[in-house]
């Protein structure tokens, strides 16, 4: 259901609400947002999608502008949080920066839940840049659902990272940054899709 500029699945009486943020480069009806949000709404999660600013402008453009600043991203989530009833009541999270971005402000708007679909620990192929500094003393309730084979953070180096004690890391074998994985694996993405869904929703009907 689309209302005003959000999307929304799920029972408008649902005792939880997940907020979701897309990633840097496709927006919130993103053929995997739609699966994701679509899935967990299914299991009775209320889930609203939002765009920032520059996903906005590109939907209305057609152009390809960069994403916004960084303070952009962030008043943006205080924004949406604030229009959707208060940290309090909501799980906030995203795909990949989406995630991230909410990861920074979830502390400080007392989310209930913190559930991130692909954290963009570093640039692929540049571990040197770690994304990193703030999970190290997060104090909110979060989830991580990653792919083993994510170019932006692998098992093995996710567990040499300090993470706080707050943060749950759950691994779908064989997944890329958006859980599909390899032909050869025997798996399918829509296996993985379906398995992170119900990683997802059990973690938020938990809290």
């Amino acid at each position: 259901m689309v209302q005003g500029e959000f999307l929304i699945d799920g029972p408008g009486d649902a005792a939880h609400t997940l907020i979701l943020a897309h990633g840097a480069g496709a927006p919130m009806d993103s053929p995997f947002l739609n699966r994701v949000s679509v899935g967990v709404a299914a299991r009775g999660v209320r889930v609203v999608r939002f765009e920032f600013p520059y996903m906005a402008r590109r939907r209305e453009s057609g152009g390809r502008g960069a994403p916004d600043r960084t303070s952009v991203l962030l008043g943006r989530w205080e924004d949406v949080v604030a229009e959707l009833g208060g940290g309090t009541s909501t799980v906030i999270g995203g795909k990949s920066m989406g995630g991230r971005i909410a990861s920074m402000v979830a502390d400080e708007v007392g989310a209930l839940g913190l559930v991130c679909l692909g954290y963009p620990f570093h640039p692929p192929g540049d571990v040197s840049r770690l994304r990193t500094a703030h999970l190290e003393t997060l104090c909110t309730p979060a989830l991580i659902v990653q792919g083993t084979r994510d170019a932006f953070g692998s098992p093995a180096e996710i567990a040499s990272y300090g993470l706080a004690p707050s943060i749950h890391v759950a691994f779908i074998e064989g997944g890329d940054h958006s859980f599909k994985p390899a032909a050869r694996s025997g798996r399918t993405e829509t296996g993985n899709l379906e398995e992170a869904m119900a990683i997802v929703a059990d973690f938020i009907l938990g809290l």
